[in-house]
């Protein structure tokens, strides 16, 4: 009563494997498509930060190269106004109409965005280099007239002289114009000029600095974020992993292991496990009472207590081939025991034979009397490796048996082995078995043959020939 309502007891519900994998699975989904977003992220920050320092690249490059065009323009002009060339004066504004770099680098540091200070500094370097210009112009146009040179570009015939500066004569026009681009008054602008082009480069060289270091630092951290979901995932597999084996595979192998011992299966793990093993059980239970509950008379040999063919023929029905040793032993001239002592002795020798059989196998192993000195052992749940066990425990019942008692002679049998798995049906394994049991008769009696071995020897015969 006790073990049918352990049987009937319902089990805790646990966790249901199913549920707990979707779960697992929809959170690897959106780690990995979090994972795919941070990776998309950090690439485009990548970009951006690549694309900063082709800016700063370029911010420097084109504050150099207003700085220079200027320098280039000043120095053309003071050749002009020094050598009189008028090569001079054509490189000048070839480099201003032109060449135009001066307008490129200030095209260049327009499309960035100037901080109010830097784009104060730009717009009074360009009005204070403009203002210079002008005076390189009228220099140039008093160097033109103290030359005698007509046909001038527009921005110098445009100059209108001081009436002063046009009386003079072209010598002094001359020496007026180099006094005008190399005197403190053209250096000072000059050089204010520059500080203020300098300021205004500062303050977009810092804008840029600051720019990258934000980018920079997005970027760390996006990758910090890579790094931590990386780690969520091991994490999420790893414990994928775990939960599977804690409630699937673990209880698995326990059930494996009490069915080959011929017991139930305890209800552990996941929910749709224990219902499993419950339901198991519950068979187990119903087979066993059925096996307990068969006619003791119907089934069993009355003579030494175990089955007879009746109950042999039962218990074959639902014998498992592939995890079954099935072992036919003979007593040896069982005949002469009766003819010599008696029936009388001849029953206490099939007696004997009963109890050293049943007292080397276990409980849920099957020892069956199925002829008149011819016993049959259903070894339940044993594999095919396990030969080595099996030879054991026949040299120990053969052991057994050779003892003498006071009312019982030695006794010796022929036994024959098969097992389950090298048979399609229970018939042949009862061939099988049989087979074993006669070549063990034909080699003298007094021993066993595993049906493999003759099998073994058959095929080298073959293969030989």
């Amino acid at each position: 009563m006790e073990t049918q309502a352990k049987t009937n007891a319902k089990p805790k519900q646990g966790w249901s494997l199913q549920a707990l994998q979707v779960v697992m699975v929809v959170l690897a989904l959106v780690i990995s498509g979090t994972l795919v977003y941070y990776t998309f992220l950090a690439a485009e920050t990548a970009r951006q930060l690549s694309a900063a320092a082709d800016q700063y690249i370029e911010l420097q490059n084109a504050a150099d190269g207003l700085i220079q065009a200027s320098d280039y323009l000043t120095e053309m002009a003071q050749h002009f106004t020094a050598q009189g060339d008028r090569q001079y004066m054509d490189a000048y504004f070839e480099e201003a109409n032109v060449m135009k770099r001066r307008e490129q680098a200030l095209s260049t540091l327009e499309q960035y965005d100037f901080s109010r200070k830097a784009e104060e500094e730009l717009r009074k370097a360009l009005e204070d280099s403009q203002h210079l210009m002008n005076l390189e112009y009228y220099a140039m146009r008093l160097t033109c007239d103290a030359m005698g040179y007509t046909d001038l570009p527009a921005e110098v015939a445009g100059v209108e002289l001081a009436v002063t500066d046009a009386a003079l004569p072209a010598r002094e026009k001359l020496q007026l114009a180099q006094r005008l681009l190399i005197g403190e008054l053209y250096y000072g602008e000059k050089d204010r000029i520059r500080e203020d082009m300098n300021k205004s480069q500062q303050g977009l060289v810092d804008a840029t600095k600051q720019n990258k270091a934000a980018l920079e630092s997005s970027l760390e951290t996006q990758m910090l974020v890579v790094r931590i979901i990386i780690a969520v995932q091991i994490a999420v597999f790893l414990l994928m992993l775990g939960v599977t084996m804690l409630l699937g595979i673990r209880p698995v192998l326990a059930a494996v292991h009490k069915i080959r011992e011929g017991s139930r299966i305890p209800a552990m793990g996941a929910r749709e496990f224990r219902y499993l093993a419950q339901e198991y059980n519950k068979m187990y239970e119903h087979y066993h009472a059925s096996i307990r509950h068969l006619n003791y008379k119907a089934s069993h040999d009355e003579l030494t207590g175990v089955y007879n063919r009746a109950g042999y023929d039962l218990l074959l029905s639902g014998v498992e081939l592939k995890t079954t040793w099935f072992l036919l032993i003979d007593v040896d001239n069982f005949k002469k025991f009766n003819d010599d002592f008696g029936h009388e002795v001849g029953d206490r020798v099939l007696q004997k034979t009963a109890q050293a059989i049943r007292r080397h196998f276990r409980a849920d192993d099957y020892v069956c009397r199925i002829g008149g000195d011819e016993f049959v052992v259903m070894m339940t749940h044993a594999d095919a490796g396990q030969q080595a066990m099996v030879a054991d425990k026949l040299t120990a019942i053969r052991r057994d048996l050779a003892a003498e008692a006071e009312s019982v002679p030695a006794i010796t049998v022929s036994i024959g082995a098969a097992h389950g798995c090298a048979a399609e049906s229970t018939e042949e394994l009862f061939e099988q078995a049989d087979r074993a049991m006669y070549e063990t008769k034909r080699r003298g009696r007094n021993g066993y043959t595993f049906y493999r071995d003759i099998a073994a020897a058959e095929a080298a015969e073959k293969n030989f020939v």
